[in-house]
């Protein structure tokens, strides 16, 4: 195993995606909206989610391969964070362009940092941001920049002026992986076990899709043009059938923002989210 830091600047893309409203449909099950959301469940009326941008734009326009070898099964999602020029169509098509932002050495494994960018093809009016780390567990030690360290986002040291809980389902991963992730640690028992896991974990980006929805429909009045940016840190597994709590401490049209387990354990944290006030 080898990450090679030479990589950092390495970019990729254009790369060319289209979407359906079928794919809306899915995404938007796949994080837990139903009866309660049909405008973004069901095709009357439809609107898309604000965190399908992850999903979407980095496929095909991050030049992974730059960054060496490592086993995919110590492989688990850092930090991602979202930025909307306006609210996705149901039926739609970009272009991405994206590049190896950073690797830092954090001794027991490497965070790769990646930044993509997803325009518009016919106008290239800009759609979307997304910025991403990933952990690769056993791949440090090869003399790299630590990075960044230490606490942001930090919540106020008062209660919450909102909290949302929304139930995942035992097979929620099986649900979410059909919208482009099918990593086998969210699905295959032997597989997690392998990446020392007791059973297969809920994706991040499912967790931060829940999170989205709750601060969607908390701060923006359900309505996608408001919502503006989201970020955070994935700092503990979410197991399927967990419950999430969202909780969320408002200034202005910022929202600092954690999501804790059942267990009251945080599972997102360093939260923050942008929105235009009512």
């Amino acid at each position: 195993m080898a990450i090679d830091p030479s990589a950092v600047g390495a970019t990729a893309g254009p790369a060319e995606r289209s979407w359906t409203s079928k794919d809306c449909l899915l995404y938007a099950l796949g994080v837990g909206a139903g009866l309660d959301e049909l405008q973004f469940s069901t095709e009357k009326k439809q609107q898309v989610l604000p965190t399908m941008p992850v999903v979407l734009g980095a496929r095909g326009a991050i030049p992974m391969q730059k960054i060496g070898r490592f086993n995919p099964a110590m492989l688990v999602h850092g930090e991602q964070a979202v930025e909307l020029a306006r609210p996705l169509p149901p039926d739609g098509k970009l272009e991405a362009t994206g590049k190896i932002a950073a690797i830092y050495d954090k001794g027991k494994g490497a965070v790769i940092v990646t930044e993509s960018e997803s325009r518009d093809p016919a106008s290239g009016e800009l759609l979307f941001r997304t910025r991403s780390s990933m952990f690769i567990r056993g791949a440090g030690g090869f003399g790299g920049e630590r990075g960044p360290s230490g606490p942001k986002n930090v919540p106020p040291e008062r209660a919450a002026d909102h909290e949302v809980t929304y139930q995942t389902r035992p097979d929620q991963a099986l649900l979410y992986r059909l919208s482009g992730d099918r990593n086998p640690l969210h699905s295959d028992p032997e597989f997690a076990k392998m990446a020392g896991f007791s059973t297969p974990i809920l994706h991040g980006l499912c967790t931060y899709g829940f999170t989205g929805r709750a601060l969607l429909h908390t701060l923006c009045g359900s309505d996608p043009a408001r919502f503006k940016s989201m970020e955070g840190r994935f700092s503990k597994p979410v197991f399927p059938g967990q419950a999430l709590t969202i909780k969320m401490w408002v200034d202005g049209g910022d929202c600092i923002f954690q999501t804790v387990n059942d267990a009251g354990d945080t599972v997102l944290d360093q939260g923050k989210m942008t929105f235009t006030p009512a």
